[in-house]
């Protein structure tokens, strides 16, 4: 699996696959070398955890947690905002030119490769 991901913490997305089709939010977090992500309000699983506070002294009461678990990444699609509307789009990749500037002062042509949406043509 590749370690790069089409999406990035943060970004707004709609699930586009499974049982939470349909569904927008933002990525909590992104596990690229298992090629899933985390978004909030969806995959919401309910997990049982015993009490532990008497064993540990902390303050871990147990109970029924609820939390999102992580989905694979083909399974969601960006959302950009055009003209006040949420619009779903491809991500793209350009190389753009930039001016880089080295430790003792001087400055150098490079370029950075930058996420465009394919709908719209514009940097995200």
């Amino acid at each position: 699996m590749a370690n790069s991901l089409h999406v990035k913490k943060g970004d707004r997305v709609k699930v586009i696959a499974g049982k939470d089709k349909g569904l927008v939010g933002d990525i909590i977090e992104v596990l690229p070398e298992q090629g899933r992500v985390i978004v909030e309000g969806v995959n919401v699983v309910k997990k049982h955890t015993p009490d532990r506070s008497a064993q540990t002294g902390s303050k871990d009461k147990g109970g029924i947690i609820t939390t999102e678990a992580p989905i694979d990444a083909s399974n969601v699609q960006l959302v950009v905002k055009v003209d006040g509307k949420e619009v779903v789009t491809r991500v793209g990749y350009e190389r753009r030119e930039v001016t880089k500037r080295r430790p003792d002062g001087t400055e150098y042509a490079a370029t950075r490769s930058v996420r465009i949406a394919r709908k719209t043509g514009k940097e995200i």
